[in-house]
């Protein structure tokens, strides 16, 4: 289920395919982050600010 967080499926879709009652338990298991997403994040913070 992380491959499809990674696939920009929405958590919503994700937790109903998993089954889960909460969302927070979908994202606590299955939502890790790349070094590659934070780097991401990072860059449309710095676009934003600029």
């Amino acid at each position: 289920m992380t491959l499809l967080l990674g696939l920009k499926v929405p958590p919503h879709i994700v937790q109903a395919i998993v089954g889960h009652a909460n969302l927070d338990v979908t994202m606590t298991i299955y939502a890790h982050t790349s070094l590659e997403d934070k780097r991401e994040a990072l860059r449309k913070l710095q676009d934003h600010l600029q």
